[in-house]
């Protein structure tokens, strides 16, 4: 019986909250050509790819003729230098345009599936003046906005609303922007 309860307990536990359990939520239409441009990182969750950013983190999209979307992510090293990676993002689901699949291995590697990761895009300013982008495990999550700064009032909202699809948004870190 006391295995019971404590098994009991521990399913409750996982389930408790519910968003967890939740599938991340897209926004339910993005208009490319609206969406491509230079966005600025206003906040991350650390991750190993971006260690050496220290700040003025931008990410420019550009269509592409062939349908896809060229990915340019600058920012300032630890040694003051600018880093630039370059890489490219396919729509992964045409109704909405709101999941994309994006790499940056060299194209020659593009036909293999796990150098594709998932960008979605959580969260989607009428006008376009900032997005958040997540991923379905939650380990990842970024707040954009077409401008170097967002107002407080905003990115409160922004995160509270990422909160409620289960991201730890504790973890964020604000990005530095000298622009």
């Amino acid at each position: 019986m006391k295995r019971i309860l404590v098994i009991g307990a521990m399913l409750a536990a996982c389930f408790s909250n519910g968003v967890s359990a939740q599938e991340v939520r897209t926004v339910p239409k993005v208009d490319l050509a609206k969406y491509v441009g230079v966005w600025y990182e206003i906040a991350r969750f650390p991750n190993r790819f971006q260690e050496q950013c220290t700040g003025n983190v931008t990410a420019q999209y550009r269509k592409r003729s062939d349908g896809d979307i060229d990915v340019i992510n600058r920012c300032k090293q630890k040694d003051a230098s600018t880093d630039e990676a370059i890489g490219r993002a396919r729509v992964a689901d045409p109704a909405t345009n709101a999941r994309l699949k994006v790499r940056f291995a060299p194209d020659w590697l593009g036909w293999i599936p796990f150098v594709w990761a998932d960008y979605w895009i959580i969260d989607l300013a009428d006008d376009y003046s900032y997005a958040v982008v997540g991923e379905p495990s939650r380990e990842y999550l970024w707040v954009l906005s077409r401008s170097p700064v967002l107002p407080d009032a905003t990115y409160d909202a922004i995160v509270n609303r990422a909160t409620e699809q289960g991201f730890d948004t504790s973890k964020l870190k604000k990005t530095q922007q000298d622009h």
